[in-house]
């Protein structure tokens, strides 16, 4: 385990670093980390690939203690299952199915850290073979259904491979960062669009509790997204393609939070954040930590802890 003076940060045997919570190796688990090194297929040129390593470090300027909710993830299980390298192309989305391939039968929740936004393909169709059986929530500016193999193409990748658009929700599409060609494509395949409009007049619980009843029908496990470009670029300056207006730093805790507590929810990634671009005081790596806090908080909470 990395000391905390490796951190520059002091010890405190009551104050326990939130890093500490995945540093030991555990072949189930409440919450699995994993990070893929997705990058080489980007539609703009990034350094994805240094983002997990980036997350694990600010990992360790949080607690393990959810105040507002009384929660220490303390009380559940956790670990880090490593990272899958060359992710990239076919090859590379074998090595992440075979990785990926028993996590629902060992880890009740697998938080996958991107690398770019084609890990959402690559780690929902290692974990089901069959994906006529999950449905897929993403809180993403974009649609991601662009023909070809980028960040720019997983959810329509999915849908090809056998995911119903019917069991699709975007929440935050924004307006002037999608074609009208993918718009229709998306309501062609039946996908429920949230845009980011809809948003300043709705709680995200709110909005939440409707993608969970939308993606969850027929029974489906359910796998989100957590596209980090989602949010306004002033708290997500790591992200290329994130746009002044996005949703908010909070809103998104919240989500990961929700989707954690949901016990529908199997998996959820989080991606587009390129560690090398962020700001000084690394504010967008900083949300990625909490957001993978906040998930694991979710878990926590459906243990009644």
């Amino acid at each position: 385990m990395v000391s905390m003076e490796s951190y520059g940060l002091s010890h405190d045997d009551k104050w326990t670093r939130a890093n500490t919570l995945f540093s030991e190796a555990k072949a189930s688990s409440d919450v699995a980390l994993l990070g893929v090194l997705a990058h080489e297929t980007s539609l703009s040129p990034t350094r994805a690939d240094k983002t997990p390593a980036a997350i694990r470090a600010a990992l360790a300027r949080y607690s393990t203690y959810s105040a507002s909710r009384g929660i220490d993830l303390r009380d559940i299980s956790l670990t880090d299952l490593g990272d899958v390298s060359a992710p990239d192309h076919s090859e590379g989305e074998q090595r992440v199915a075979l990785a990926v391939a028993n996590v629902r039968e060992n880890h009740g929740l697998l938080i996958a850290m991107g690398g770019d936004n084609s890990i959402t393909y690559s780690v929902a169709a290692g974990m089901w073979p069959d994906l006529s059986k999950v449905g897929l929530i993403t809180l993403d500016a974009h649609h991601d259904l662009r023909d070809g193999a980028s960040n720019g193409s997983p959810v329509w990748r999915l849908i090809q491979s056998g995911l119903f658009g019917k069991n699709i929700v975007q929440i935050g599409i924004s307006d002037f960062a999608n074609s009208r060609e993918y718009a229709m494509r998306a309501m062609d395949n039946g996908i429920h669009v949230i845009a980011r409009d809809a948003l300043r007049d709705r709680p995200m619980d709110d909005v939440m509790a409707e993608a969970f009843e939308v993606a969850g029908r027929g029974d489906h496990e359910i796998y989100v997204d957590l596209d980090v470009d989602v949010c306004d670029r002033s708290v997500a300056p790591a992200c290329p393609a994130s746009v002044p207006g996005g949703i908010s730093a909070d809103e998104l805790r919240e989500a990961a939070f929700l989707a954690g507590a949901d016990a529908r929810v199997r998996a959820i990634d989080i991606t587009e954040i390129d560690a090398t671009l962020d700001a000084p005081d690394q504010r967008t790596i900083r949300l990625a930590a909490l957001l993978v806090l906040e998930a694991a908080c979710g878990v926590a909470s459906r243990k009644n802890y």
